[in-house]
Order: C-alpha cells, then sequence, then structure tokens
C-alpha cells in the first residue's frame, strides 16, 4: 500500500517515548520529515541520530506543550525548518488518575494544559499552514477511558473525553479545507510509565504486564509500534475519506465502539 507520506513535515509531541518514538520512526521510515518534541533534549537527539541513521529526516525542539509560548515556538521552528506543517500528531501525556476527593485545582489544571490545551493550541497555530496547502491531518492520541470512565479514573478521563470532542468538532470544521481529524484512543500499551509503577512495586516488569493483560480479550498489553501504526495510517494518503473518527487500540478491552 502506498501511504504517500514522503516529504511530508509531520510534528509528534511526546516522541521522546514510547507510542510518540515510535510514531516518529514510522513516519520517518515512509519518508516523512519529522519534527521531534519532547521536554528532554538528550532523548530527543538520540532519536534524531537513529532517523537520520536509517536515511531519514528529523528535527529536534525541546519543549513544554503545557506552556503556550512553547507551543507557539514548537510551529514557528518546524516550519522556518522544514517550510511547513502537514501532520500533527498530539501525543503529549500522561495518565494521571485519583481519587476524585483528593483532587485539587491545580492537578485539574495541570491535566487540561497538558493534553486538551496543548492539542488546542497546537491545532491552531498549525491549521493556517495546512489551510494553505489545502491539505493536512491531525491525529489526537487520547484513551479508551475518555469513552468509558471508571472510578478513580480522573481527570485523566475527563481530559481526554474534551480530547475526542475537540477531534469530533475540528474534523467537522475543516472538513471544506480537506483537513482529516482523528483521535486513537489507546489502552494497555507498553510505556515507561507502568515500568516506573512496576519498579515502584517491585514487580517484574512482564509480571506487571501479565497482570494488566487480566482483562483484555487478546490476552496480552500493546505495543508502541501497534499504535504507531495506525497513527501513520490515519496520516496518509491511505486515510483519504476517514475523518472525525476514532480507532480503538486495546485489543478488544473497551465494552463500546
Amino acid at each position: 500500500m502506498h501511504l504517500g507520506l514522503e516529504n511530508k513535515i509531520a510534528i509528534v509531541t511526546g516522541a521522546s517515548q514510547g507510542i510518540g518514538k515510535a510514531t516518529a520512526g514510522a513516519l520517518a521510515e515512509e519518508g516523512a520529515r519529522v519534527v521531534l518534541v519532547a521536554r528532554g533534549q538528550e532523548r530527543l537527539d538520540e532519536l534524531a541520530g537513529q532517523i537520520r541513521a536509517a536515511g531519514g529526516q528529523a528535527e529536534t525542539v525541546s519543549a513544554d506543550v503545557s506552556k503556550a509560548d512553547d507551543c507557539r515556538r514548537i510551529i514557528d521552528e518546524a516550519v522556518s525548518r522544514f517550510g511547513g506543517i502537514d501532520i500533527l500528531v498530539n501525543n503529549a501525556g500522561s495518565s494521571a488518575t485519583g481519587a476524585f476527593e483528593g483532587l485539587d485545582d491545580e492537578i485539574w489544571k495541570a491535566d487540561f494544559d497538558l493534553k486538551l490545551f496543548a492539542a488546542v493550541r497546537l491545532a491552531k497555530l498549525a491549521l493556517p499552514h495546512m489551510k494553505q496547502k489545502r491539505a493536512g491531518r491531525i491525529i489526537n492520541v487520547t484513551n479508551i477511558g475518555g469513552k468509558q470512565p471508571g472510578a478513580g479514573t480522573m481527570p485523566t478521563t475527563v481530559t481526554r473525553a474534551a480530547g475526542l470532542a475537540l477531534t469530533k468538532a475540528l474534523s467537522k470544521e475543516y472538513a471544506p479545507h480537506n483537513i482529516l481529524v482523528n483521535t486513537v484512543c489507546i489502552g494497555k500499551v507498553r510505556a515507561g510509565q507502568h515500568e516506573s509503577k512496576a519498579a515502584r512495586a517491585g514487580v517484574d516488569i512482564e509480571t506487571f504486564y501479565e497482570r494488566m493483560a487480566a482483562d483484555i480479550p487478546l490476552g496480552r498489553v500493546g505495543e508502541a509500534e501497534e499504535a504507531a501504526n495506525a497513527i501513520v495510517f490515519l496520516a496518509s494518503e491511505a486515510a483519504s475519506f476517514i475523518t472525525g473518527t476514532s480507532i480503538n487500540i486495546d485489543g478488544g478491552a473497551s465494552a463500546v465502539l
């Protein structure tokens, strides 16, 4: 299948590890020129070096997407270095959860800034460049909990639900400009945050993942590369008639479509 991503300019946030890292690598393999965004410069440089060594093109921007000024700088640097923007992957975020009564305003605000307002700001800044080209792709990485929240899952499930609404509204508003907006809803996928939890609990990581997989019909947790494959598909010409939709990447765990 021809994905049509050669020389497309893609911004990937949260690119230093996990799904973001896998997505950036997969886009570069397909010929896209990738802007890698995360807070840690060292990991970004390492990934950029790997992409370049494989013959791809990558630039790095060390930034905190929860800050409006940093969002502006990301877009400015992408345009300055590569000349435009074709694809925006809003992937930055963590799984912040806790008992509702223990969540103060600062926790709520931090989660909205990181997950919702980062996507809002970056999309708003990227859209004029996409409109200029009469084409574009925005992929928001959300969570299956945004569709089916459980007890003790806030603020993440609330901010992710807002991300789903943002996706649908943007898809309607920008379809006339041939800008497609979709979301992937992540379930239990291997990630650094799970490794940290396992270490804190004193549990071997594979044992930890086996326990996580107990309620997954496919019987295992997902790989970052599997999420990346879906994101790259949505960014490609192969998905040219898909907008305003969500894809669950969860091994069948979610009870809703």
